[in-house]
C-alpha cells in the first residue's frame, strides 16, 4: 500500500538540490512539498535543469515559517518525522509509519533546526558506514522516500 507522504525543505541553499527534491518526490509518489524558510521556488532554471518537469506536477506552496506547515499538517493526521542525525534519531530502517507523513528535511550543512526537531514525533536517520557523517540532503531524501514507499 502507498504511504501518503508530504515532505517539508526548510532553508536548502542548492537550487539543484530543490530540483533533485521535486524529481524525487514525483518518483516517489509525494503528494506535496512545503518550501520554507529561504528556500527557493520554481520558476528557476537551475531549479528546472535537475526537476525535469516535476516541478510542474509535484504540488508545491512556499512559506517563510516551516512551524506553520508543521501545526496544520498536524492538525490534519500527519506523523511529524524529521531526517536528522541527532543523540536521540532511530535508524530509518527501523521506522514504520503508522499514518501519514510529513517528512522534513532541512539545511544542507545545519541540518533540521532544533525548533523543528523538538516539534517532531519521530527523528529518523540513515546510519554511516563510512568516513563521512552525513549524504548529501537529496540522496538523503531519496533514501527515506524509498524506505517509507517500500
Amino acid at each position: 500500500m502507498q504511504q501518503k507522504i508530504v515532505l517539508i525543505a526548510n532553508n536548502i541553499r542548492s537550487l539543484w538540490n530543490i530540483g533533485s527534491f521535486f524529481r524525487t518526490a514525483d518518483a516517489f509518489s509525494v503528494e506535496h512539498i512545503h518550501l520554507t524558510g529561504y528556500t527557493a521556488a520554481p520558476p528557476r532554471e537551475e531549479i528546472s535543469k535537475t526537476a525535469l518537469g516535476a516541478e510542474k506536477s509535484i504540488p508545491w506552496s512556499k512559506s517563510e515559517d516551516p512551524m506553520i506547515v508543521i501545526d496544520r499538517r498536524r492538525l490534519e493526521g500527519y506523523e511529524i518525522v524529521a531526517l536528522e542525525i541527532t543523540g536521540n534519531s532511530m535508524p530509518l530502517s527501523d521506522y514504520i509509519p503508522k499514518k501519514p507523513v510529513c517528512l522534513i528535511v532541512g539545511h544542507e550543512v545545519l541540518g533540521v533546526s532544533e525548533a523543528m526537531l523538538k516539534s517532531s514525533d519521530v527523528v529518523v536517520h540513515i546510519p554511516m558506514l563510512g568516513k563521512k557523517e552525513s549524504l548529501n540532503v537529496s540522496v538523503a531524501l531519496g533514501i527515506a522516500l524509498y524506505h517509507l514507499q517500500h
